[in-house]
């Protein structure tokens, strides 16, 4: 699929109800645990959740688990949950979160939302199998090692869908030292300069 120009053009009431919802909320725990910067807050409609739907309309929609590394405030993982839950998608998401008071304020809003969500208190390296047909990260780690990440719980048809910033090209090209993989840039929508690098076809070089 390719990126909309609006990532939330289109979606039901419903669907920007429960993101609004989530935006309160995050500006509401933000002050107490620092989930985004606070340079960001009040652009966090655009910044945030906007730049986190936009990969959800880039992902499989058959996808069974959807696996999303380093959480954080949810993006992308948990805005993409609640997209999926409105246009009835079926995918299980599984959030993975090391710090306790970020992985509270993930329940409560999987909680007020009512999200197909499972949220992991632990650190990406040691999760166990979680056989993904999808794996994300936003602002996490440069693309190698995410891919290092990702080798345990991919399969050969897994999707990858990882925000990048400015410096994507030079993070690829590191990358392509330790990995094999096919790769498509999509263009933000929300960043200038950056790009959803779409990966599939890893291999261990």
């Amino acid at each position: 699929m390719t990126l909309r120009q609006d990532p939330l053009d289109h979606v039901s009431r419903e669907t920007l109800e429960a993101l609004k919802q989530y935006e309160h909320l995050l500006k509401k725990w933000n002050p107490k645990i620092n989930l985004v910067a606070p340079a960001s807050l009040s652009e966090a409609w655009d910044r945030h959740i906007k730049d986190s739907a936009q990969i959800f309309w880039l992902a499989n929609r058959e996808a069974k688990v959807w696996l999303d590394f380093g959480s954080g405030a949810g993006f992308p993982g948990l805005v993409c949950a609640t997209l999926a839950k409105y246009e009835k998608s079926k995918t299980r998401f599984a959030l993975v979160e090391s710090d306790s008071r970020k992985c509270a304020f993930l329940r409560t809003i999987n909680r007020e939302l009512n999200l197909n969500v499972e949220i992991h208190n632990q650190r990406a390296e040691v999760l166990t199998c979680q056989d993904a047909d999808i794996i994300s990260a936003r602002a996490l780690a440069p693309l190698d090692k995410l891919l290092f990440f990702a080798q345990k719980h991919m399969k050969s048809t897994t999707q990858m869908l990882f925000p990048k910033g400015q410096n994507w090209a030079s993070e690829k090209n590191a990358a392509k030292v330790n990995w094999r993989f096919s790769c498509v840039e999509h263009p933000s929508i929300t960043l200038k300069e950056a790009v959803v690098l779409e990966i599939g076809d890893v291999v261990h070089a």
